[in-house]
């Protein structure tokens, strides 16, 4: 973990934030290749009426769009939470070369948790993954929001 993880990460944190003034589950995303951000997302499939509107996914539309490109190696993707089995799929055919989570997922997280879809043999692409970059402040933001939630009833 480098200083720029951690900053980057506080990126995607302040992006969770507006997923969570939105109503929508408190998970932040953004893509950085030579230290430059190039996309940005939060979760929004409620909002954007589209199941697919992960922060991850958010992202790396907006990436691509901006580079003229669906590949996009030499990138990493800092994201809140351990991106679930749709994501890390995404992860693999978008050719991201590093990833850097917050929170572990234990329900559906695809990287260490529940599965590890990066990992298996017969995918066609390889990255490095780092787990736990500011995993307290994100797991608190998750928790704070469902807390509030259940409390609304």
């Amino acid at each position: 973990m480098t200083p720029a993880d951690i900053d980057f990460m506080r990126l995607a944190l302040a992006e969770a934030q507006r997923a969570a003034e939105l109503g929508e589950v408190p998970v932040g995303a953004v893509l950085v290749r030579n230290g430059e951000v190039i996309g940005r997302g939060f979760n929004q499939p409620i909002s954007s009426q589209d199941p697919s509107a992960h922060a991850e996914m958010v992202a790396i539309r907006q990436a691509a769009a901006a580079v003229e490109n669906y590949r996009l190696p030499g990138t990493t993707l800092y994201v809140t939470l351990e991106p679930c089995t749709m994501c890390a799929g995404l992860l693999i055919h978008s050719r991201i070369g590093r990833l850097v989570y917050g929170a572990q997922e234990p329900r559906s997280g695809a990287v260490i948790s529940r599965s590890q879809v990066l990992e298996q043999s017969w995918m066609n692409h390889r990255m490095q993954v780092e787990g736990g970059v500011l995993a307290q402040e994100a797991s608190e933001l998750l928790t704070g929001f469902f807390r509030e939630r259940r409390a609304k009833g």
